[in-house]
């Protein structure tokens, strides 16, 4: 479960347990921990500078210790694991689904650690974990549970209520009791609030639903979130090409999944992964944001060299070097526009090759018509500012850095995309370059042609 981070809760706890750190006060620093769920545990000390995580981390409720990791940033949370041993994360992972631990193993442990924590594992368990384990990352079979309760389909109603009153505890989220046969084929799905309302003696046939969305384990984890948001699904099951049921996807990991995706594209914008940590320590900060900035440093010397190429001009003609952030700006903040919407077409799969030619066409037409436009805006300006010559050059530059502008936010991240190139991480750079560069060669290049 995730929380708001608006929560003024929480944002007071923060405070508070800020305070009982300087003062060395376990006691209030637990009693504060106890008042809140795992997630909103991970959310606090995610907040909190990284050399005073593990002392917090002591202090949090037994039996919340994997759950905490889970939902902590990976590296604040490797950053806490790597404190404990091999019987301290069995305790802690001990109550954790199969697929909540299949991730702390994937996204948080060492192999040796991982490993460990594995053969510490009664076979069963071990079994589960590496069947989410033994499917790729970014699929349904990392987020599906293996918990599901499953029931045949020839036993009646009264049987299976009595069946899970034998249940200590029923996997959280459940919805549905899943519908086998002998050989653990799926056959559909039985709602609680139909087992609860039906009569006793009617048989799980008489009332299962039999067009279940099924959801296959290799699925994208991309489409299954779109599957979930357009059936309104609230769980689903997953089942391989035999007809195998394998275990359930539930809501509440797939608004996780959507989550992290969208950290993804919003650190990726700006070059950062999912690992920032936004309380690390600063050299490791420092050091995660240099390759970023050291590859806008190429794209910004890219541009000054383009605008070397115009000394003379800009020498001769000083209102030039006054004027030339605009040609560039409006066409980086359009390419921007353009690209953010592919982005996010392309995350929707909204965007296939049959229809790639029409959104060509509607950005190089949007391009023109924004083009002309403000390129008259800038052009009466410069004008009354400057004098007529360079009002027309600035305004044909304008609209030929709008047009590039505007097909190159939709052609970039196609290109990367079929690159297996991730847009959201290396688009804005490229696009950028592309305006600045286009920009001032438009701009400069009309000039010196036109006004020497």
């Amino acid at each position: 479960m995730k929380i708001n981070n608006n929560n003024p809760s929480v944002k007071q706890a923060i405070q508070i347990i800020s305070e009982a750190i300087e003062q060395s006060n376990s006691k209030i620093i637990k009693q504060q921990l106890a008042l809140f769920n795992p997630a909103e545990i991970a959310h606090i000390i995610d907040a909190l500078p990284a050399g005073e995580r593990p002392y917090l981390f002591n202090c949090i409720p037994k039996g919340s210790d994997g759950e905490v990791l889970l939902h902590m940033s990976e590296v604040a949370a490797t950053q806490l694991a790597d404190t404990m041993d091999v019987e301290a994360l069995h305790h802690a992972t001990k109550a954790m689904d199969t697929a909540d631990v299949a991730e702390l193993l994937d996204e948080v442990l060492d192999k040796e650690t991982g490993d460990d924590l594995l053969d510490s594992m009664d076979n069963q368990r071990r079994e589960r974990v590496e069947v989410n384990l033994s499917y790729e990352e970014g699929t349904a079979g990392r987020l599906m549970h293996t918990d599901a309760i499953t029931v045949r389909s020839d036993v009646t109603l009264a049987t299976v209520q009595r069946y899970l009153q034998r249940h200590d505890k029923v996997p959280e989220d459940t919805n549905v009791l899943m519908v086998v046969d002998r050989d653990n084929h799926f056959l559909g799905t039985i709602s609680i609030l139909n087992l609860l309302l039906s009569p006793p003696e009617k048989k799980v046939a008489d009332v299962m639903e039999e067009d279940s969305r099924i959801i296959r384990p290799e699925t994208p984890e991309k489409e299954v979130i779109q599957l979930f948001e357009n059936h309104d699904l609230y769980s689903a099951p997953v089942v391989d090409e035999q007809g195998y049921f394998l275990g359930r996807i539930v809501v509440d990991d797939v608004m996780d999944s959507m989550r992290d995706q969208a950290d993804h594209a919003m650190l990726g914008s700006v070059g950062l992964d999912d690992e920032e940590d936004l309380f690390a320590p600063i050299l490791s900060s420092a050091g995660r944001r240099n390759v970023w900035l050291a590859l806008n440093l190429l794209t910004a010397f890219l541009a000054s060299w383009v605008i070397g190429l115009f000394e003379v001009t800009l020498k001769e003609i000083v209102a030039l070097a006054v004027l030339m952030p605009i040609v560039a700006s409006m066409g980086g903040i359009a390419g921007s526009q353009t690209l953010t919407l592919t982005i996010r077409g392309l995350a929707m799969r909204q965007i296939v090759d049959s229809n790639t030619s029409f959104l060509l066409k509607k950005e190089l037409g949007i391009g023109i018509i924004n083009g002309l436009l403000w390129a008259v805006v800038v052009a009466i300006a410069t004008y009354f500012w400057f004098n007529s010559d360079i009002a027309i050059i600035i305004g044909i530059a304008l609209i030929l850095n709008m047009i590039a502008a505007a097909l190159a936010g939709i052609i970039i991240p196609l290109t990367l995309r079929r690159m297996g190139i991730d847009p959201a991480l290396s688009g804005a750079v490229i696009l950028t370059t592309i305006t600045d560069v286009v920009g001032f060669m438009s701009f400069l290049g009309l000039a010196t042609l036109f006004l020497l």
